[in-house]
């Protein structure tokens, strides 16, 4: 059965203006394990590469070279900061992405990548969001900022940063209806329903 870890727990600061303190913003990392794959989900702000290092020591029997695929969320820096501590993994991303991320597959489609973990499109955050389905225990969406905050989800209302409103609104009822735990992009993962 498909286990999923959280390796960081995201944080969100905004200034009053609503704007991003990017020094004290960084992305929820999660580790999805398979029964053949070893799969991070966004890999943080580069600041917390030793706390990802921390948890992967503490859940044990889990090495950055152990880590064969890559999923980003989307291309925002405070998500693909420790790209490099995975120097073995396969990157996946979503080809409307505009990041430098050599040799990433780019994809533009709902795509499986292991049994019961499959990428999702959800843009409106970016162009080019996605999620990552994971059946487990429950069924998991580890969704990025297309719900960064658990806010977002209990007040009905699409991420502040976003390129349109409706899309991200539409993906949100995409996750909704799939999960029973969302892992948002900025928070501590949540009950759905």
């Amino acid at each position: 059965m498909n286990s999923i870890d959280i390796l960081v727990i995201g944080h969100l600061e905004r200034n009053e203006d609503g704007s991003v303190i990017c020094e004290e913003t960084w992305s929820t990392s999660t580790l999805i394990r398979t029964g053949d794959h070893n799969i991070v989900v966004d890999t943080s702000s580069g600041f917390m590469k030793p706390a990802i290092k921390t948890s992967l020591k503490q859940i044990g029997k889990v090495f950055p070279e152990d880590v064969d695929i890559l999923i980003l969320t989307h291309g925002h820096s405070d998500h693909i900061g420790n790209n490099g501590m995975f120097k073995k993994a396969k990157v996946y991303i979503h080809k409307d992405e505009e990041c430098d991320v050599p040799d990433a597959v780019r994809i533009d489609k709902e795509t499986e990548i292991a049994k019961g973990v499959c990428i999702v499109p959800t843009p409106g955050h970016s162009p080019g969001s996605v999620s990552v389905f994971v059946d487990a225990d429950r069924h998991y969406a580890i969704v990025g900022d297309a719900i960064p905050l658990k806010d977002n989800y209990t007040k009905n209302v699409p991420p502040k940063l976003n390129v349109d409103p409706g899309q991200a609104m539409e993906s949100m009822k995409k996750i909704v209806a799939f999960a029973d735990v969302i892992v948002p992009g900025h928070d501590q993962p949540f009950i759905a329903h």
